[in-house]
């Protein structure tokens, strides 16, 4: 008798700490990840699948529609958005047939297997100077939108676009936010079909780029999400110590100029890169370890802006792996928060914790051999002891 307590004892000491860590990373995190693949070393996706689910990061945008991505992702219950390219565009607007092949085939095969839940028809169209473009971008939308309908798949993918904070005239003060003149013949009828179909609008958001053009302007703790005095705004009396929540609120009121206050506003990307060209100022480990932890906190605090306190923001971070093909300044081959091998760039901590309140620590570390099959074996072996022990003493 004496002998089964001892043993059962040891047993509930090799399972508590199992127990715990399954329990502390059980809490997905609230934050969703870009998931780009500009690159020629990155890993198989059934291995990012892995890596996500090990992190319990739940949602994920792509650039495209990777059929490779979507089904390695089946029954893992992460939540997807796909893209359509902008080359696209044109063709979809005048051809609603194309649109419905595209959601034939990119979609509909997928679902529900694979929780493909948005649908985003072209990236930072209203950046460039192609006008036919802009003219497409709401045609290809309304075509894609009437295709999902017809697939019977309308209570399951919303349709949007994602933009530049460029597309702002004014920023600041938040209260003043305006769209640009020029844009808002496009713009209007946009905002009018997010109203109509209860879908939210996109914006990519980068604090690093204004403090990359005025470092010394531009508070590197205003960006960073750390403590400074803030910036107050006089129409509306609201405290701003947070570039990114001010540049969220400016898009509120653009909107709310033009007639629309129905529409939610997510950030289909931000982040920070670890190195940067000689002349990128803040392109540092240090600084992106600062931004992109910083705002996870906040994320999983469901922290709103100072204009909608009660409205969690709603964030994908800008990227799951540095690129190593992407053109452009060295800061763009480094937003990773992982290298291809699986490496983390940088430890961050979200404070994502479970329904306990319990804060924990989102460890890219933990994944740091996520794609060696040594660890892998070593997990197995570690398990089968533990059941080993119960089948003998319980």
């Amino acid at each position: 008798m004496e002998l089964l307590v001892r043993a059962s004892s040891l047993l509930i000491g090799l399972l508590l700490p199992l127990l715990f860590s399954v329990d502390v990373v059980s809490a997905a995190q609230k934050f969703g990840i870009n998931y780009g693949q500009i690159a020629n070393n990155l890993p198989d996706p059934t291995q990012v699948a892995g890596l996500l689910q090990s992190l319990n990061v739940n949602k994920v945008k792509l650039y495209d529609a990777d059929p490779k991505v979507l089904t390695a992702f089946a029954n893992t219950g992460v939540e997807f958005i796909i893209a359509i390219g902008n080359e696209n565009l044109q063709s979809m607007a005048g051809n609603p047939g194309a649109a419905r092949q595209w959601v034939s085939q990119h979609v509909q095969p997928f679902i529900p297997a694979t929780r493909i839940t948005c649908i985003t028809v072209g990236n930072e169209v209203f950046s460039g100077n192609d006008t036919g473009m802009m003219a497409s971008l709401l045609p290809a939308m309304k075509a894609i939108y009437a295709a999902v309908g017809d697939l019977g798949l309308g209570g399951q993918v919303t349709v949007s676009s994602a933009h530049s904070v460029n597309v702002l005239a004014t920023s600041f003060p938040p209260s003043s936010g305006a769209f640009r003149e020029d844009l808002a013949q496009y713009i209007q009828p946009l905002l009018d079909f997010h109203g109509q179909t209860n879908s939210p609008f996109l914006i990519n958001a980068y604090p690093f780029f204004a403090y990359k053009a005025s470092p010394g302007s531009v508070s590197l703790p205003y960006v960073l999400f750390e403590p400074n005095p803030g910036v107050r705004d006089q129409n509306t009396n609201l405290t701003y110590d947070k570039m990114l929540y001010a540049q969220i609120d400016a898009v509120y009121a653009a909107m709310k100029a033009m007639g629309h206050t129905d529409i939610g506003v997510r950030i289909s990307e931000t982040g920070w890169p670890s190195k940067g060209d000689e002349d990128e100022a803040g392109a540092t480990v240090e600084n992106a370890a600062a931004y992109n932890g910083n705002l996870m906190q906040r994320i999983a605090m469901n922290q709103g802006t100072p204009l909608k306190p009660d409205v969690p923001i709603d964030v994908f971070v800008f990227a799951l792996f540095n690129e190593d093909m992407k053109p452009g300044p060295t800061s763009e081959r480094n937003y990773g928060l992982f290298y291809p091998n699986g490496s983390p760039v940088y430890a961050i901590n979200t404070g994502a914790g479970g329904t306990s309140g319990r804060t924990g620590p989102f460890d890219p570390y933990s994944a740091q051999t996520m794609f060696s099959s040594a660890s892998r074996l070593a997990m197995t072996s570690g398990m089968g002891v533990v059941v080993l022990l119960a089948a003998l003493f319980l």
